[in-house]
């Protein structure tokens, strides 16, 4: 059974190798060409796909190699010490892919999603396969914890089934942000914010001070002009974190320009890539349209760094990176942030369309959920360092556990790592509780929709 496993997680691997600008619009084109696509308009859309994918991990790389450095440096001027260090998600990764049980996870997500595809559970196919980590994730933690095969397996199924039934629900929205149609974010890091932003906006809609507040780039621009320009709020925002964080002049000059730049270019990248998608987007949803008359729809699952490239999401990013390391002070905190502080983007790129992109509102939100994901993270740190000993990630020097804000901080994974404290039994009934529950929301969802005509992409 382990070499069968072994074998697809090679396959698995050499496919992964070939990186998601050039995996994703293969599998992209042979989807559209089951869906009786064009050859020459898969072709075409596959290739400017994954021409987009090349310029937004371009950009996303620039923008986490120029603000690494500043919230490095940020947290060395905070002066803050603690036992545990955020190691960041590309060591989480690693991690989840370390034991059997993660391994197993990649035949079992897709199988498991296919399944709900043909029981109309779902209507999201996530071909996001990098992403599949994060059910693998939780499934490794909790088979360290309880040393318990199944219900490892178990724990990376229910969050297999509850983020494709958050990605049906938040599709529409997601589609509005980026002016596509039959797209979705099953992702393991942002999905669950999105979930947690929806009981907070209509909070914040109650309160007097909040609900009146309008601070969505929009109107941010129509009220101050040139200060209000997505670019210039970059270089303001990138000047003022390289100050704080006692830069150079030159660290604050390339700073303040590559922050700008990033506002301008990020957004474009992503144009470049819906160019590519809506087509074939266009196309899956006619055919869907055509076989069952307009109730049934498909979404194609991406990865969620599509959605960071909003400037909203920028902002209220950069904004949240001193709030963070000041958050660290918490009482309840014995986590370093550091290695996943630049990727705050992917935490809040699906809460902020939840609070119409309105600034102020989502960096509100995005601290109090730091303050709760600091103490859950704090609370499983111990069975995080678990985890990485059993598969040989070193723990860095001078700390005794490993964290990270990606996975290690998520209520998600804090949720499902928790419920073994039923004892076996109970956290079968649990994670079957939710499994079950997921299921006939989303059958029920599913089959009073029809397919509608979105309107135009707004503007930003």
């Amino acid at each position: 059974m382990n070499g069968i496993i072994e074998a697809i997680y090679a396959v698995f691997q050499a496919f992964m190798g070939l990186g998601a600008s050039v995996a994703i619009p293969i599998v992209i084109f042979f989807l559209a060409i089951a869906l009786r696509v064009p050859p020459g308009k898969a072709a075409r859309s596959a290739l400017t796909i994954g021409i987009g994918f090349v310029g937004i991990f371009l950009v996303i790389g620039f923008f986490i190699n120029t603000i690494a450095p500043v919230t490095k440096a940020l947290v060395e001027v905070s002066g803050i010490k603690l036992e545990a260090i955020d190691v960041g998600w590309p060591s989480a990764a690693a991690i989840a892919f370390g034991s059997i049980v993660g391994i197993s996870m990649i035949p079992i997500v897709l199988v498991v999603n296919l399944i709900l595809l043909a029981l109309r559970v779902t209507r999201t196919i996530n071909i996001d396969v990098w992403n599949y980590w994060h059910m693998a994730f939780v499934a490794s933690l909790v088979y360290i914890y309880t040393n318990d095969y199944l219900l490892g397996v178990l724990a990376g199924i229910t969050m297999t089934v509850a983020l494709l039934v958050i990605a049906d629900e938040t599709g529409p929205m997601i589609q509005e942000m980026l002016g596509s149609p039959a797209i979705s974010l099953p992702h393991g890091f942002s999905a669950p914010y999105a979930v947690l932003a929806y009981p907070f906006a209509k909070l914040f809609d109650k309160i007097p001070f909040l609900a009146k507040i309008k601070a969505d780039p929009e109107t941010i621009r129509a009220k101050l002009g040139l200060l209000g320009e997505t670019p210039v709020l970059g270089a303001i925002l990138g000047f003022i974190l390289s100050v704080l964080a006692r830069q150079d002049y030159k660290v604050v000059a390339a700073t303040t320009i590559g922050l700008a730049a990033v506002m301008l270019l990020l957004p474009r990248m992503v144009k470049i890539l819906m160019e590519g998608l809506v087509p074939i987007a266009d196309s899956v949803r006619d055919y869907f349209v055509k076989r069952y008359a307009g109730k049934r729809e498909i979404y194609i699952g991406l990865d969620s760094a599509i959605a960071t490239g909003h400037p909203a999401v920028i902002a209220t990013a950069l904004i949240l990176i001193p709030i963070f390391i000041a958050e660290m002070l918490a009482p309840w905190n014995r986590i370093l942030l550091l290695a996943d502080l630049p990727v705050i983007v992917f935490l809040m790129c699906m809460a902020v369309p939840v609070f119409k992109y309105d600034i102020v509102k989502s960096v509100i939100f995005g601290a109090i959920i730091n303050l709760i994901g600091l103490w859950m993270g704090t609370n499983i740190m111990s069975i995080y360092t678990d985890t990485a000993r059993f598969v040989g990630f070193p723990i860095p020097a001078g700390y005794v556990y490993v964290s990270s804000i990606c996975d290690g901080m998520n209520p998600f994974t804090w949720l499902l790592v928790r419920a073994s404290d039923l004892g076996k039994i109970g956290a079968i009934i649990f994670m079957l509780i939710i499994i079950i529950g997921c299921s006939i929301v989303g059958y029920m969802r599913e089959k009073k929709r029809v397919v509608v005509t979105l309107p135009p992409a707004p503007t930003a």
